[in-house]
């Protein structure tokens, strides 16, 4: 007897340990700060409001290269030994900032600094200085392309290829005005062309990502919209949207849009505003970011479209929270917005932030963003967009990447899983998008 209670002590304790293990790694998928990682039941809920699709009657591809499907929101292409599909309901964010010296005499945002603190007790335990590429880049992982210039005819190419790969339809690049940069770059508005040129190439299109460049206001972004329009609307590759009233209109995105008060927004957005683009050649779908929950209320206010989330840390706001995107969407459908929630892989941005280790969200494998697509899709958006095809500083790039290690750095990867990894996940849930999609308008 005493034999046998030993063998089921023993029995027992390997049990909890296994349990317990069980659970350690199922709290990887979890924020650190304690936030849901789902959004509240998986189920798809809610009653289909008025739904909005997208246009793709402007697609300008060489005879023969693709033909429609069933639904105006994908193309789908026939190849020797299969057919497979774009979906202009996938948006990704796209970055147009990096440089090398055989393009660019130096390089540009691989060699970011090390961000400090703002308070100096904590700045002092960390690293300073800057990067030193190419072994020493600002990244966590390193790409499979090296550290690249997006001046490259064959880097902007070997994109396209990858983004068709992972079945999204539109690349929403991160804009700024000509002769203006972000604090660590290099103006970048005369590669739009030729990212146009490259997109279109592929059938993908193009929507434009309005960064908060110093001085921005809400005439500022008139005179912007007025020169995307003017510059890139005739484009194959420029991206319309058809909204819930038939239109045919340019979408916007605009990131950290809260820095401008909805008073000065609505003198743009709105109908009775002193310079309104509304009614205009230059009227638009315009989706402003959500980071606190009393944003929304200000995105209504100041004439906005929709609403994105943008980060792909799951708990770092109120908006990029899985846990709240269903009430978000409720309140979008209540005040005819646009809820379109932002996805990402994972999110580590140590290389340039290396106090904001609570932020990171590991990969597990791609389980991360599996849960991430999941809870998007169990809100039933019109659009997803996938945070980010290649935001190398914060760690959500699903481009491809490599294992490296030097005599300074050991870089993450997606090992056991092939370079391509990401995109391939992309692919499999786009198509998932875009069945389940279906479903909800029958």
């Amino acid at each position: 007897m005493t034999r046998l209670r030993r063998k089921a002590l023993v029995a027992l304790f390997l049990f909890t340990l296994f349990i317990f293990g069980a659970m350690m790694g199922l709290r990887t998928l979890k924020p650190s700060d304690g936030f849901s990682d789902l959004a509240p039941g998986m189920d798809f809920i809610g009653e289909r409001s008025d739904r909005r699709r997208l246009d793709v009657k402007d697609v300008a591809v060489s005879p023969g290269q693709f033909h429609m499907g069933s639904s105006d929101t994908k193309v789908v292409f026939t190849r020797s030994d299969r057919e497979y599909s774009i979906f202009y309901d996938v948006h990704i964010f796209y970055y147009l900032w990096y440089g090398s010296p055989s393009m660019d005499n130096k390089y540009i945002h691989w060699d970011h600094v090390l961000v400090p603190h703002w308070d100096p007790k904590i700045a002092a335990s960390h690293a300073q200085g800057r990067h030193t590429p190419p072994e020493d880049i600002a990244s966590s992982f390193y790409p499979e392309l090296g550290p690249y210039s997006s001046r490259d005819p064959k880097v902007l190419e070997s994109h396209m290829t990858q983004i068709e790969a992972a079945a999204a339809g539109v690349l929403v690049l991160s804009w700024y005005p000509p002769g203006v940069a972000d604090d660590h770059g290099e103006p970048t508005e005369d590669l739009v062309p030729a990212v146009m040129d490259a997109a279109h190439r592929h059938s993908i299109k193009v929507a434009f990502h309005i960064q908060p460049y110093k001085g921005r206001t809400d005439q500022s972004m008139h005179d912007n919209i007025k020169y995307i329009i003017d510059k890139y609307g005739k484009h194959g590759a420029f991206y319309r949207f058809r909204s819930s009233t038939g239109r045919v209109l340019p979408l916007f995105y605009v990131y950290d849009s809260y820095l401008t008060p909805p008073e000065s927004w609505a003198e743009l957005l709105t109908t009775k505003g002193s310079h309104s683009i509304r009614g205009t050649p230059y009227d638009g779908v315009f989706v402003a970011l959500i980071v606190e929950e009393r944003h929304k209320h200000d995105i209504q206010a100041s004439g906005f479209d929709g609403i994105y989330t943008y980060f792909a840390s799951n708990g770092f706001s109120f908006g990029s929270s899985h846990q709240n995107w269903k009430a978000i969407k409720t309140f979008c459908d209540a005040n005819n917005l646009l809820f379109i929630p932002s996805v990402g892989p994972g999110y580590v941005d140590t290389a340039v932030r290396p106090w904001n280790n609570h932020n990171t969200r590991n990969r597990v494998n791609g389980r991360y963003y599996e849960t991430s697509l999941q809870a998007a899709l169990s809100v039933r958006p019109e659009i997803v967009t996938i945070t980010s095809f290649n935001q190398w500083h914060e760690g959500t790039q699903i481009e491809k990447a490599v294992p490296k290690k030097t005599v300074t750095r050991l870089y993450l990867d997606y090992q056991p899983n092939q370079p391509d990894h990401y995109l391939e996940l992309t692919r499999q849930w786009a198509e998932n998008f875009n069945k389940e999609k279906d479903k909800w308008l029958m």
